[in-house]
């Protein structure tokens, strides 16, 4: 699945919990009290003051980031 700007941050979680780690490096918040918090990741990223471009690239990076995340503790790829 790849993923755009419009997935919620909810489903975003519930399908890729290793996005947490990404998205909070980027200074994303996706999590309050320990649940997700309501809206789409492009929501979450206007918060933070990503533009449209940053937008884009921030779901990029993303994407890029997932295909390498490792599966079942299997070493990240480098």
């Amino acid at each position: 699945m790849r993923i755009t700007g419009d997935i919620t941050i909810e489903e975003l979680i519930a399908r890729y919990p290793a996005s947490v780690r990404f998205l909070l490096r980027k200074g994303i918040r996706c999590l309050e009290c320990g649940e997700p918090i309501w809206g789409t990741l492009a929501d979450a990223a206007r918060e933070r003051g990503y533009d449209e471009a940053g937008i884009e690239r921030l779901v990029r990076e993303l994407n890029e980031w997932l295909r390498e995340e490792p599966i079942a503790g299997q070493p990240r790829k480098r």
